[in-house]
């Protein structure tokens, strides 16, 4: 099993204003397409919502949302766990990948083998969902691919 944490961050840790992305980058949209493609994919119910309707569930991968409220009604073929242990328990032997939001994120970087950053230039002064802070004591960048305005990085759990 593997898990994978996607973001895009700003200098600050910057992952969201209002329940949205600060930004449109669609070089970033189509590399989490890309990644997430075939791999179970989970997220917080504020990250499901984030998604317009007519494009949910994503297509080509297993949706799990997480979220204590029993009373929310998904449509056929997502998954609701109430808990993110209860959802990699789940899938164990699965590459999973999650793409937020911010409390999922502080939970499941413990658990995390790689992280796919991608890091916008500038800060965003009215950020209210953060990425934590990657800290490269544990993480290691072993790929980069640089463009205007912004970087794509992986970064892997050193040994």
């Amino acid at each position: 099993m593997s898990i994978t944490l996607v973001a895009a961050i700003s200098k600050n840790n910057c992952i969201g204003v209002k329940g949205d992305l600060p930004w449109h980058i669609p070089e970033d949209m189509k590399r989490m397409r890309e990644i997430t493609r075939k791999k179970v994919l989970i997220m917080g119910r504020n990250t499901w919502e984030s998604i317009p309707p007519h494009r949910r569930p994503l297509p080509d991968r297993t949706n799990v949302v997480i979220t204590r409220n029993e009373s929310y009604e998904f449509p056929a073929g997502v998954e609701r766990f109430s808990s993110i242990q209860e959802a990699v328990d789940a899938h164990k032997g699965k590459e999973i990948v999650s793409f937020g939001g911010e409390g999922v994120f502080k939970e499941m970087i413990a658990y995390a083998d790689a992280l796919e950053i991608t890091h916008v230039d500038g800060e965003v002064k009215a950020c209210d969902a953060f990425f934590p802070v990657i800290d490269l004591h544990i993480w290691k960048e072993v790929w980069r691919e640089d463009h205007d305005g912004f970087s794509f990085v992986r970064y892997e759990r050193k040994d």
